[in-house]
C-alpha cells in the first residue's frame, strides 16, 4: 500500500488516523482498519528502492483509489516523479491491470482527455459511482458496490453485493 502525502492528510482529516511519528506504521494501520497484522506493507511514496518501481518486480495489478486528478495527469503523461506514478507507469508498460478510481467531480475536458489517454494505454477508469439497481440502504452498501466492481476488475471473488439479475 502506497499512501501519498495528500492521502495521509485525508486519512487524518476524514478518519482521524495520523501516521506521522508512528513507530510500526504497518501494524498500526492494520489494527486501525481492523485488518490482520502483517496483511499489508506500507510503502513510502518517495522511495525509489521499492520493488514496484522496477519492471522486474512490477505487480500484475494495481489500484489507485482514490485517484486525484494530479496523479491521473501524471500517469497519463508518463510523469513518474513519485512511487505511485512510477508503479502505475511500470504496470502499464508491463501490460498489467491498472485501475484508477478518480476522486473529482465535475470533470473538465482536460480530466476526460487524460482518462482517455490512460484507457488507450490499457488502464481502466472506474469512477466510484454506486449502482441503485441493487437497492442500497446505507452508504456502506454503496461503497460495497464500488469495491465489488474493483474486485471484479481484479478477478477477485467477493460477497460485497449481488450480481444484476440474481435473486
Amino acid at each position: 500500500l502506497i499512501i501519498s502525502d495528500q492521502g495521509r492528510e485525508l486519512l487524518k482529516q476524514e478518519l482521524g488516523l495520523d501516521l506521522i511519528g508512528v513507530e510500526n506504521r504497518n501494524d498500526y494501520f492494520c489494527d486501525f482498519m481492523g485488518f490482520e497484522s502483517g496483511c499489508l506493507y506500507l510503502l513510502n511514496n518517495n522511495s525509489w528502492q521499492s520493488v514496484v518501481a522496477s519492471g522486474s518486480g512490477a505487480p500484475d495489478k494495481m489500484v489507485i483509489a482514490p485517484c486525484s486528478m494530479a496523479t491521473l495527469a501524471k500517469v497519463a503523461a508518463g510523469i513518474a516523479d513519485n512511487l505511485i506514478a512510477r508503479a502505475a507507469d511500470v504496470v502499464l508498460k508491463e501490460r498489467g491491470k491498472l485501475i484508477l478510481v478518480p476522486r473529482e467531480t465535475p470533470l473538465s475536458t482536460v480530466h476526460l482527455e487524460n482518462m482517455l489517454r490512460i484507457s488507450r494505454a490499457g488502464g481502466v477508469i472506474l469512477p466510484p459511482t454506486a449502482g441503485f439497481y441493487n437497492d442500497p440502504e446505507t452508504i456502506e452498501d454503496m461503497v460495497d458496490f464500488v469495491i465489488a466492481r474493483i474486485f471484479k476488475q481484479l478477478g477477485l471473488n467477493n460477497d460485497f453485493c449481488g450480481i444484476w439479475g440474481e435473486e
